[in-house]
């Protein structure tokens, strides 16, 4: 059966083989039709007056006043212009040239180009292995575990500027979340966590709002409708942290009625009643817990803060992906407690571990604030980095590698704006999310922010950023950056911040294209209404040049071939 199937014309191999063979001889068979055609056409050129034809088209031209050259060329410059506006608008909202899309997405499958779907080798790990990743998951947004409280903080920011930190995306994200993470299965919901579920996804503010009070007034414990109003309605940080402290009272009551009850009543179902106390109260009960540990930190009284955070972790340590270690670094780097960063990185800084531009710069600033006060660039470039300083160096070069956008928002090279309530890792999203808390901390750190310069600058004593691809396709501390991360992150940032893209794309062929044109058809319509006389000689001079080649090798061929097969051929 092997045997018969392989010598089967109409296998899969000899198809893909016949297939190729077209393809590689499509180019030489179109060049032989083209120089075919040109035969002809020379060969045929006395029945079909094509002498005749070209000198009448010269006559004409010769007609024409140099009026008319002028608004040819001020037309062609016009359009030309015109279309580079286009594409360059284009090419700054989404990243890439209309033409050059359209070419690849109509044009190329009429030529029989096919797209290479293939994503093997893009993500090869450190052991050669190939994970085959989708862009959905290079692109997952995850929420900010430092994100700011949309009443006391975000809307006191459009207040001021009448601005919109947040787009749509994000907080239809925050929406899903909080349904997903405070409301669970929808077939065991309460007359209040209705309401609530509605509550969340209502787009209007003060709606939302409402139905929080509704909530209540069915349910006088309803925390989860405390922790709206808490987010959206609380002016101030002091009034947030009120609120959701009466939520947590409710959220532990609910917990404990719950587990009461239902272990008295129906003791054969007591499992039934651990998973369900663990599910959403539990989750609600963590989420409030978190949120004022955050308030204690904005209303500095940061070693309490710790202490809510480092119980938080221990009560829950199962619930890793809150990333809840995010917080307590913030907070002991604002203590100025490197010891206890350190170990918090010790243990969360592990190859099997997720990582974040927190783990990753924190840990980059504890190796550079060891040297950094003490770093001088021109005694560096003279007796070259000591041990200290080339593992600080390495440091950053290993956070830039996961996240090359940070440096610019620490560096102040670029404005910040509010962080976004979900992150793009390593992406722009996270970038500002992390400079935002953290650049307080670097610059407590005397000379860090100097060492990272010079590291970011590239000079000639830094060995970092020689070895990070460029751009990081191949990877070489991390997976390769993904290509998707600037299309993820102008959803979750504001329109009007620029969005951080890394590699910078180079300008697209038909912008320069476009760009030469419109130059070139403006200067000749300026040189043509200015000197018509001199620029209708330079003309003929350059078409006489452009066309000497082609009337050298039409007398080549006459005289090569017979005068009685050029007669014959003419006959025909």
């Amino acid at each position: 059966m092997a045997d018969s199937s392989g010598s089967n014309p109409q296998s899969p191999g000899f198809t893909e083989k016949l297939k190729s063979w077209l393809c590689w001889s499509w180019t030489y068979i179109c060049a032989l039709w083209f120089a075919m055609v040109l035969t002809m056409v020379y060969v045929l050129r006395s029945p079909l007056k094509l002498q005749e034809t070209v000198n009448a088209a010269s006559v004409f031209l010769n007609t024409l006043t140099p009026k008319f050259y002028v608004a040819l060329t001020g037309t062609s410059s016009l359009i030309s212009g015109l279309i580079l506006i286009f594409e360059w608008w284009y090419f700054r909202k989404y990243g890439t040239s209309f033409i050059e899309q359209v070419s690849v997405s109509h044009l190329r499958p009429l030529l029989g180009g096919v797209e290479n779907s293939s994503s093997a080798g893009l993500f090869s790990s450190v052991n050669g292995d190939t994970e085959q990743r989708s862009n959905v998951a290079e692109c997952k947004v995850w929420r900010n575990p430092l994100n700011l409280f949309r009443g006391a903080e975000y809307s006191r920011y459009t207040w001021v500027t009448g601005k919109e930190p947040l787009t749509y995306y994000d907080m239809n994200l925050s929406a899903q979340d909080h349904q997903t993470f405070f409301l669970g299965d929808t077939q065991q919901l309460r007359p209040e966590d209705s309401v609530m579920q509605k509550a969340w996804r209502e787009r209007n503010p003060q709606a939302r709002i409402r139905a929080a009070y509704q909530a209540i007034e069915l349910n006088r414990e309803c925390a989860a409708a405390y922790v709206l109003l808490a987010e959206e309605e609380a002016t101030t940080i002091t009034e947030a942290e009120r609120l959701f402290k009466q939520a947590l009272k409710s959220g532990m009551e609910l917990s404990h009625c719950h587990t009461y009850v239902l272990s008295i009543q129906y003791l054969t179902l007591l499992l039934i009643t651990v998973a369900f106390t663990a599910g959403k109260d539990t989750n609600l009960v963590v989420y409030i817990k978190r949120r004022l540990a955050m308030c204690a930190r904005k209303l500095g009284r940061i070693k309490e803060a710790v202490k809510m955070m480092r119980d938080l972790m221990k009560e829950f340590p199962l619930l890793g992906m809150l990333n809840i270690h995010e917080n307590l670094l913030e907070a002991l780097l604002e203590l100025q407690a490197y010891a206890d960063v350190q170990a918090v990185l010790a243990k969360y800084d592990d190859i099997s571990l997720p990582k974040s531009a927190t783990i990753c710069y924190t840990s980059a600033l504890l190796k550079a604030r060891a040297v950094s006060d003490k770093f001088s660039p021109e005694a560096a470039s003279r007796r070259g980095l000591s041990t200290a300083e080339m593992n600080a160096v390495e440091a950053i070069h290993r956070a830039v590698e996961f996240n090359p956008h940070v440096p610019k928002y620490l560096l102040e090279m670029k404005s910040l704006i509010l962080p976004p309530e979900h992150i793009l890792k390593r992406g722009d999203s996270e970038a500002v999310a992390y400079a935002f808390f953290h650049l307080q901390h670097w610059k407590r750190a005397e000379g860090a922010l100097n060492l990272l310069h010079c590291t970011w600058e590239g000079s000639t004593y830094s060995k970092a950023f020689r070895i990070i691809p460029y751009p990081l396709e191949k990877g070489h501390l991390f997976y390769p950056y993904p290509g998707c991360t600037e299309t993820a992150d102008r959803e979750l940032l504001p329109s009007f911040h620029e969005v951080s893209v890394y590699p910078k794309k180079e300008l697209p062929f038909f912008i320069l294209f476009t760009a030469g044109l419109c130059s070139f058809c403006a200067m000749l319509a300026m040189l043509t209404h200015q000197f018509p006389e001199l620029m209708g000689v330079f003309v003929k001079a350059f078409f006489s040049t452009l066309f000497a080649p082609l009337g050298f090798f039409a007398d080549k061929m006459e005289s090569f071939m017979p005068s009685c097969l050029w007669h014959q051929l003419a006959n025909v």
